[in-house]
């Protein structure tokens, strides 16, 4: 808790009206990593229709409505920030003019906006052979604003590079190995600034110290005379400086490495490396962190490591749950506000929802098909069996009928009908068909809810759940779900063709917003 303002929380909401709950002037930095403008044609990145309706509520419009979107969300942030806080904004340069601007005229006290960082994010594209008629992109931008004159400001050094070394540092001290440079003893402005003129090593200056203070220099081995009559020098030693004050475009930053073991499969997931960077320059340890895009967490998982309070907020239920699993890994334990916690919640899920909702409920993996999927919609966790998801009521026998096909397609023995609840032909014909090779398991979406949280609070309670009353089919469901299952790392990649098609979850929104739509 910090202030008034619980830490430690992901929110699964549209940033906006939970950024208007918070109260003012809580939040010590501010990190995000908006949509980029340039990437509109690819924003549906974990395959959910809450990102499609942020989607199309963001892009409908152009660029105008984009960074009045955008501006909406900065005048918040910046309502939440601490007089001492920071805000550093990531974005492309095909919008970064616009939000600029936009930025400006929040932040509009003189000298508040600091810095356009530029990040080298890749290396040289080779494309040109191809018919790229244009410069390379290979940078990002982060505009970094405060919101005062006094902010949180921790330095940071970066290496000197080989050339700085060689042409500065081409001293070595006998014995010891150290690098050393020469530095100026003399008084600048000589005895107009009050200089005392005395001898050092045979030689007659207006120096900058004390004779006394001198003579402790010499005495310590700091003072160089490289040849008699020379005048005496500092000895600056390499290892006893800081390195360069970090500039504004950085290029020691590397991009994640495609098999390195902090990438969760997010297309625009940002190094860890940058996140330490800007956490680390404008936050102290116990200060509160915010990031209102999460998307796979990078940011609060850094900002937990490095022992500050975060919050994360993120539309997607797939984004935040993977969240919660890799800040947990980092001892956070976090809490998870927004998800379906009751059967009404479950109830105002979109169609693709509830099928993500089900099939991850189980940890199982979806079907790579979602139109034409064969009566498919997922697979469940240890045998890979075939799941069905209907958000109906009193499913019916020809649904049971045609699941049982599906399975044999699928070359199953069992398969598992999710739905809020059955009629009297459909448990009659389940029955039936567990006497064939292609059992049908059914069940409700109420018992689902209830198991997995039973199975989720035993865990991290580190108890068994009591399920001793439960029912066969359910069970057979939630087979080897928990334990470590539950906290593999990193998620396991989706299989081709598992995220929806745009177009299908453009369709399933537009249907729930106005059922007369039929494009």
């Amino acid at each position: 808790m910090a202030g008034l303002i619980e830490t430690g929380v992901l929110y699964r909401d549209d940033n906006l009206p939970r950024l208007r709950e918070f109260p003012a002037e809580c939040i010590d930095l501010v990190y995000l990593d908006p949509p980029f403008f340039s990437n509109r044609r690819y924003e549906v990145i974990w395959g959910d229709e809450a990102e499609v309706r942020s989607f199309e509520d963001r892009w409908e419009g152009g660029i105008g409505h984009y960074v009045q979107w955008m501006r909406d969300r900065l005048v918040e942030m910046h309502r939440v920030l601490k007089p001492t806080g920071s805000l550093y904004l990531h974005c492309d340069p095909s919008a970064s003019h616009y939000l600029k601007v936009a930025l400006d005229s929040i932040f509009s006290s003189p000298g508040q906006f600091r810095s356009e960082i530029i990040w080298k994010r890749s290396s040289a594209h080779s494309d040109t052979k191809q018919g790229r008629r244009q410069h390379g992109r290979i940078h990002d931008v982060i505009l970094f604003y405060t919101k005062g004159e006094d902010w949180t400001w921790n330095p940071i050094y970066t290496p000197y590079d080989e050339d700085y070394l060689n042409a500065f540092y081409k001293h070595v001290e006998p014995g010891s190995g150290r690098r050393y440079r020469l530095g100026d003893l003399t008084g600048p402005g000589g005895a107009s600034k009050g200089n005392p003129s005395y001898e050092v090593m045979g030689v007659t200056r207006y120096w900058r110290y004390s004779r006394e203070k001198m003579q402790e220099l010499i005495d310590q081995g700091r003072v160089v005379q490289v040849k008699p009559g020379a005048v005496p020098a500092y000895k600056r030693y390499l290892d006893e400086m800081p390195g360069v004050p970090l500039q504004d475009v950085w290029t020691d930053v590397a991009p994640i490495g495609a098999r390195a073991a902090e990438r969760v499969g997010y297309p625009t997931q940002k190094p860890e490396a940058l996140m330490d960077r800007i956490i680390t320059a404008s936050s102290d340890r116990g200060q509160l962190v915010l990031d209102p895009f999460c998307g796979c967490g990078t940011t609060i998982a850094v900002a937990q490591r490095l022992r500050r309070d975060w919050i994360g907020i993120d539309i997607s239920p797939k984004a935040v749950e993977i969240m919660k699993v890799r800040v947990d890994r980092e001892g956070a334990n976090a809490r998870v506000e927004g998800l379906p916690q009751t059967m009404e919640d479950v109830r105002k899920l979109g169609h693709f929802e509830f099928q993500d909702w089900v099939v991850q409920r189980v940890q199982g993996v979806p079907s790579a098909k979602k139109s034409g999927d064969m009566g498919i919609d997922g697979w469940s966790f240890l045998e890979r069996l075939p799941i069905q998801v209907k958000q109906s009521e009193s499913v019916g026998r020809n649904v049971v009928d045609n699941f049982e096909t599906a399975i044999r397609r699928a070359e199953k023995h069992k398969g598992f009908l999710v739905a809020y609840s059955f009629g009297k032909g459909a448990v009659e014909e389940a029955a039936r068909s567990k006497q064939t090779d292609a059992a049908v398991h059914l069940v409700k979406a109420s018992d689902l809810l209830r198991v997995a949280d039973l199975i989720e609070s035993a865990e991290y309670a580190n108890q068994r759940p009591d399920l001793g009353s439960e029912t066969p089919d359910l069970m057979a469901l939630f087979q080897g779900v928990g334990g470590r299952a539950r906290r593999a790392w990193p998620p396991p990649p989706l299989p081709p063709g598992a995220k929806r098609p745009v177009k299908e979850l453009m369709a399933s929104v537009r249907a729930e917003r106005d059922p007369t739509r039929t494009d």
